[in-house]
């Protein structure tokens, strides 16, 4: 058995990469930390976006692990254009998974460079594993395994949140939502 939590980022500042994470969000990473010190976390991976990474760091540093940087972890772009309308383009790529607005990804592209990961992970011998990333991401990730999963799940997504994935002997996880 292997056990993925899921960890969306602290409150952040923005959505650049390089945007750091706000005074709460600060304070979240050390609640994120305490959070997971008795879950015997054994490997940690996150996106290289700075909300990402500083939301975890606090946990690293305490258990001794060092955060593995995955670019595939990145928040999924939807265009390269900003739109006034983005909420509504983005729920229409919840519909349409293959759906790609001029300089983006569809959400099939994002969701699979993030399975890719999980993969990876669960044919590794890690047995508790923390992955952080955006919530856009996130919820393709879940979709993946429930696809009852779409669009009013992402904008149901706290910052920050938690999902646990359970994998036993199939490759579909039983998956709870654990952040409160």
């Amino acid at each position: 058995m292997k056990n993925v939590y899921v960890v969306r980022h602290c409150k952040a500042d923005g959505q650049e990469p390089d945007a750091g994470l706000t005074d709460l969000g600060i304070q979240q990473t050390e609640i994120v930390a305490k959070f997971f010190l008795d879950k015997d976390i054994d490997f940690i991976i996150s996106s290289p976006f700075e909300r990402a990474y500083r939301t975890i760091a606090p946990l690293a540093e305490k258990i001794g692990i060092r955060v593995v940087l995955d670019d595939r972890l990145a928040e999924r772009i939807l265009s390269s254009q900003n739109h006034p309308d983005w909420r509504d383009m983005l729920h229409k790529t919840y519909d349409d998974l293959d759906l790609c607005y001029e300089g983006g990804e569809s959400s099939n592209t994002a969701m699979s460079r993030a399975i890719s990961v999980v993969m990876e992970v669960l044919n590794g011998e890690d047995k508790n594993i923390v992955f952080v990333s955006h919530g856009n991401l996130i919820s393709l990730l879940l979709m993946h395994f429930d696809d009852r999963i779409g669009f009013k799940e992402w904008e149901s997504l706290s910052n920050p949140d938690v999902f646990h994935l359970i994998f036993s002997a199939d490759d579909k996880p039983n998956i709870h939502r654990i952040w409160e």
